[in-house]
């Protein structure tokens, strides 16, 4: 069985905003250098063995990144679409795949549908976008209606995924992102809110723009496999074990780990969950990376290959 990519790969995750120094709002001026810095980092992750730079949230924000203004367009605090094109290039020319952050599930205020909204109200074009927008509420920036956001912040609008338009103009982001920055998966921000039909979708366009093509998950806590399977993610984030890796090794309290390992084999059903990977192919399982051996390395990520 020929082995895909992700499952030796070991990452190197950057978070660009904070590397380089940028200013915590956007007021539109690059950072000098901010580019050089990226690549000169994946560079020493080259030498130190890391086969993968998952690099984000990178796309046009209005503060930390995850308020999403612009999808098609690299913050200008980092720099333009053009420089990242070419750290992708850098990147593959070391034989490193790059991974970047979808932040899908919401936006920032300033994003042109949220505007819509807030000039046109119950006659916006977009109005459907967004979840349970109620035009009888009010919020602290008083726009004269309330609307559904992640966890508690108006900063952060929730997006209608199911909405066909909204699917279809996420759909069009990836195409566009594979099209001109080459990039080879994505990193779904907070998937454990994100609609299942959505990220049904977001599989099947997958296993259509580029060869394995992989999706990850942030997935806080539950049954992984929900996500984790053949027809939806890849990979999800596995913040169960690292909690008790944590707690483990600082309490000395290795029940924990154990009692952890052993709830995730019993999610997976067919496992070989932190085994020393073996020499030559693998057959497709669900596993975590955490034993750090064989399939991707990268300490929080439960994932099915097949």
């Amino acid at each position: 069985m020929t082995m895909a990519w992700y499952d030796n790969a070991v990452f190197y995750h950057i978070y660009p905003l904070g590397l380089c120094g940028c200013a915590h709002e956007n007021d539109g001026q690059p950072t000098p250098g901010a580019f050089e810095k990226l690549n000169a980092w994946a560079e020493h992750a080259a030498r130190i063995g890391c086969t993968a730079i998952y690099i984000g949230p990178l796309f046009e924000s209005g503060s930390h990144g995850y308020d999403t203004i612009d999808y098609r367009r690299v913050d200008r605090r980092l720099g333009t679409n053009e420089e990242f094109r070419e750290f992708v290039a850098n990147c593959h020319a070391r034989g490193q795949k790059v991974i970047v952050d979808g932040v899908f599930n919401h936006v920032g205020r300033d994003f042109f549908a949220f505007q819509n909204l807030k000039t046109d109200r119950e006659n916006a074009r977009y109005k459907d976008w967004f979840c349970d927008v109620n035009f009888w509420g009010n919020n602290e920036y008083n726009d004269g209606f309330s609307y559904g956001n992640w966890g508690g912040f108006n900063l952060l609008v929730k997006l209608n995924q199911r909405n066909p338009e909204v699917q279809n103009y996420h759909y069009d982001t990836i195409r566009f992102w594979v099209r001109e920055f080459d990039i080879d998966g994505i990193r779904l921000d907070a998937a454990d809110v994100l609609d299942f039909e959505f990220m049904k979708g977001l599989r099947r366009l997958a296993n259509e723009v580029k060869p394995e093509f992989w999706l990850m998950g942030e997935v806080i806590h539950g049954d992984y496999s929900r996500w984790a399977n053949p027809e939806m993610l890849h990979s999800v984030t596995n913040y169960e074990l690292h909690k008790g890796l944590w707690s483990g090794h600082n309490d000395h309290n290795y029940f924990e780990i154990a009692h952890t390992m052993r709830r995730l084999q019993g999610l997976c059903h067919d496992t070989r969950l932190y085994q020393a990977a073996q020499p030559g192919p693998h057959p497709p399982y669900c596993s975590s990376s955490i034993y750090a051996l064989g399939h991707s390395v990268h300490l929080l990520w439960l994932g099915i290959c097949n």
